[in-house]
Formats: structure tokens, C-alpha cells, sequence
């Protein structure tokens, strides 16, 4: 067989190798890493896991990091547009031909079993992790890394990145989502997520009222549990906030750059992260106060300037949209906001729309480029029938770009836009570069 040469090709050939698109199991990525000998040598590693708050936590985590003077490498996902966003060394995607050569050996290695036994099938998520963690450790043996940190996929015990052992794991806030592969409530959520925790190794919650169930794995495993309240508090006003831990405060910070009132608990959460890590990670007050300054995340509660206001939120799940919608609710005032949204059919869109339905006025509903995804016109009757006979306006639309094009032809000046729900439905609207809107001006 000829293997692929480029990017493109890799994932074309890695969605062809597993019949199922999630296969819950972890059995065959431990197979692969370790005939990919993978290891971060003496790098501090961190995991995140969590509803929702992973990517945002993964990027302050990065951003003090960075500040501290760290070489920091970082796996997050998904991406908006390019997969090479997925890996970050320093702050920057890594590029195209460095990713190439660890898709060829992850391929290697998986086709290397003894005589008579067939290759072990990876999914496109196993394979793509396991290629990027080989790029990561890679820097780090040869010394290039002095932190990694690794965001968890939609689970814990059972994922991919979960075939590592990390120094230090942080858990994000616990909602209902993915209830198919991960369990009915969050009990049993949090139960999958507290599968990243390790023996003796800091478990980080930033979560203020988590499930019972990982602090019971905390206790089974002897892991070193921190809980927000009881080992670390923030507190502050409008202007600043303070952070103190088992042995360290942190005052007078500024708010983190990224938008949005759950932003606080994530950065309370990274910031036990460094003082558990204290020993091999040392940061001080100017590298936080710096990091959470400077810290980026596309399409977290974006506010994009323009006629008019665009805001872009890649919030697909009730807990993380009733945030979108306060978030929205204290911006201030707008004489309609009109919504471009395209979700997921798995995913519990009555319940969604219901939390951000009061402040819409029209609607953009968008098909995605997915066999899953729900489509406009789906969409549509769950929007009609969340609206509860309020007067709103809908449209469909074949795509994200066609609906915020749309969107922004109907806008006044005044007006806002909020496009959220899936990835694909913000990275839509991104393909091209960031959206500067001018909207048409009243004479």
C-alpha cells in the first residue's frame, strides 16, 4: 500500500480504518503507545477533562505558561478550520510537514503485529491523537518542551489521551452531554471523567459543586484531590479578583481576557494546577497576571467589533448555551440579536434552544457538512416550538458562511449577531478568515 503524503491524505486514510466513528475502549490505543515507546521523558504533562471550560482552561494553562518563560506544548481540539491547530508548540500550530512523519509511524506501529494477527484498527480521533502525542514527546525528549498539556476528549477513562499518565489532571465543569457513551447523569459523567486521575498525583476540580463520584475515585486511586471551596477560593469585585490555595494567593489579578462569567472558575482551577505543579513549574504573580492578560481562544463568547456586533460561541450543550445566553444578557443593549446556530441531531437541542430563545429575534439555521448533524429544516421546528409562540423569524440556510451573510444583510448597525452550536458551525463561518461586518446604515 502507498501511504499518504500529505495531511489531507493521513485523515482521509485514518477515517477508513475503523468502522465505528467512537469505540470506547482504550485497549488498543495502550497497544500502540507502546510500540511507539511513547514517553515525555521528565516534561511535566496535564490533562484536562470536563464538559464544559477544557479548551478554555487548556489555553490559561498555556498562556501563563508561555508568560513564565515555559516551552509549552499543547494539544487541544477540535479545530476550527485547519487540523493543525490541534497541535500547538509555544503558542503556534505546529506545521504541516513536522505532523507528517508521526502519522506515518503511528501507522507503522499499528501494522506491527506479530505474524497472523491483523493490524490494530484505530478510529480517526485515536489515530490523529496518538500522532500528535508522538510529535509532543518527541519535542519533549529532546528537550524542547518543559510543559505539555493535554486536553481529553469527550471522556476520561476510556480515551485516547487517557493512555497517558499525567503528572497533573484538572477537571472541568460536569454537564450533561454525550449521554450515550458516557452515562444518564452526572454521577456517572463525572464517574468516566475521574478516569484520568492517577495515584498520589494532584487532581484538580474547578468544578464548585462536582459529583460525589470523583471524589470517590480521588479517594479509592490516593490521589491528591483539590476542590474549589474547600482548597482553593477566588474572590474579588467588578474591578479584580484574588486567588488563594493551600499555601499561595494571588491578588489584585485582573479578569481573564477570555469572555464570560465561567471564565473565573476555569482560571481557579489553572491556577491550583500551577500550585500543585509548584515544585517543577514555579510562576509568580507577573506571569499570571500577564498570561491571563494575553490568553486567546477563538470562539469562546468572541466578540468580534463591527456594525454589527458579532459574538461567536462554540456552545452546543444546555449548561454551556444557558452561559452564552447570560453572557449575551450582559452585554448590554441591542434592539435584536439574530442567531446563526447548526448543531448536532444527538445532541439535546429542545433544551438548548430553550435557555437562549427569549433573546433571539431571527434566526439563521444552518446544514452542516455531517451525516449526523441536524438539519436546517430540524432545526427549525425546534426553534418554532422553543420560541413558545413568540414571534420570531426563521431562515435555512445550506451552510454557515451563506447564514451569516445572511444574518448580516438583515442587521441593523445596532444589532448584534451571535453564531454558536457546533464547531463546524462556528469554524464555518471562519474558513475564510475572521468576519469584519458592515452593515448597511439607515439614511
Amino acid at each position: 500500500m502507498t501511504l499518504p503524503t500529505t495531511l489531507d491524505g493521513w485523515l482521509a486514510h485514518c477515517e477508513q480504518l475503523h468502522p465505528k466513528t467512537i469505540d470506547m475502549t482504550l485497549e488498543r490505543c495502550v497497544a500502540v503507545r507502546d510500540r511507539l515507546g511513547l514517553s515525555f521523558g521528565e516534561v511535566p504533562v496535564i490533562s484536562v477533562a470536563g464538559t464544559n471550560g477544557k479548551g478554555s482552561t487548556c489555553a490559561m494553562l498555556e498562556a501563563i505558561g508561555l508568560a513564565a518563560g515555559y516551552r509549552v506544548g499543547l494539544y487541544i481540539k477540535p479545530h476550527l478550520v485547519h487540523f493543525q491547530e490541534r497541535c500547538r508548540v509555544n503558542g503556534a500550530p505546529v506545521a504541516e510537514a513536522e505532523l507528517l512523519p508521526h502519522f506515518a509511524a503511528v501507522e507503522a506501529a499499528r501494522c506491527a503485529s506479530p505474524a497472523g494477527e491483523p493490524a490494530i484498527t484505530l478510529t480517526w480521533f485515536e489515530f490523529t491523537t496518538l500522532a500528535i502525542l508522538r510529535c509532543l514527546a518527541e519535542r519533549a525528549c529532546a528537550g524542547q518542551l518543559d510543559l505539555v498539556i493535554l486536553e481529553v476528549g469527550m471522556g476520561g477513562r476510556l480515551d485516547a489521551v487517557n493512555a497517558i499518565d499525567a503528572d497533573c489532571a484538572v477537571i472541568t465543569s460536569i454537564a450533561l452531554d454525550h449521554t450515550e457513551f458516557l452515562g444518564p447523569d452526572r454521577e456517572t459523567i463525572g464517574g468516566e471523567k475521574a478516569g484520568i486521575l492517577r495515584a498520589g498525583r494532584p487532581a484538580i476540580v474547578s468544578d464548585p459543586e462536582p459529583p460525589a463520584s470523583i471524589a470517590a475515585r480521588a479517594e479509592a486511586l490516593g490521589a491528591d484531590l483539590w476542590l474549589h471551596g474547600r482548597d482553593f477560593n477566588v474572590s474579588g469585585d467588578r474591578q479584580q479578583w484574588a486567588w488563594s490555595g493551600r499555601g499561595r494567593r494571588f491578588a489584585g489579578l485582573a479578569y481573564p481576557a477570555l469572555r464570560g462569567a465561567n471564565q473565573l472558575l476555569n482560571a481557579a482551577g489553572v491556577l491550583a494546577a500551577f500550585e500543585a505543579l509548584r515544585d517543577r513549574l514555579p510562576v509568580n504573580a507577573q506571569a499570571v497576571r500577564q498570561g491571563l492578560a494575553l490568553v486567546e481562544l477563538p470562539g469562546r463568547f468572541q466578540i468580534v467589533p463591527g456594525e454589527p456586533a458579532l459574538v461567536l460561541d462554540v456552545a452546543h450543550n444546555p449548561q454551556a448555551v444557558a452561559a452564552l445566553a447570560l453572557n449575551l444578557d450582559q452585554m448590554g443593549f441591542y434592539p435584536r440579536t439574530h442567531a446563526v446556530f447548526g448543531a448536532m441531531r444527538d445532541k439535546d437541542i429542545a433544551t438548548l434552544l430553550a435557555r437562549i430563545a427569549p433573546l433571539v429575534d431571527v434566526w439563521h439555521l444552518t446544514d452542516l457538512p455531517l451525516p449526523r448533524a441536524a438539519t436546517a429544516a430540524e432545526l427549525a421546528q425546534a426553534v418554532t416550538a422553543a420560541s413558545a409562540g413568540r414571534a420570531v423569524t426563521v431562515h435555512t440556510h445550506a451552510n454557515p458562511a451563506q447564514a451569516l451573510a445572511a444574518a448580516a444583510a438583515g442587521a441593523d448597525p445596532t444589532d448584534r449577531i451571535a453564531v454558536f452550536g457546533s464547531f463546524y458551525t462556528v469554524g464555518g463561518v471562519l474558513k475564510d478568515g475572521l468576519p469584519r461586518l458592515a452593515a448597511r446604515h439607515l439614511g
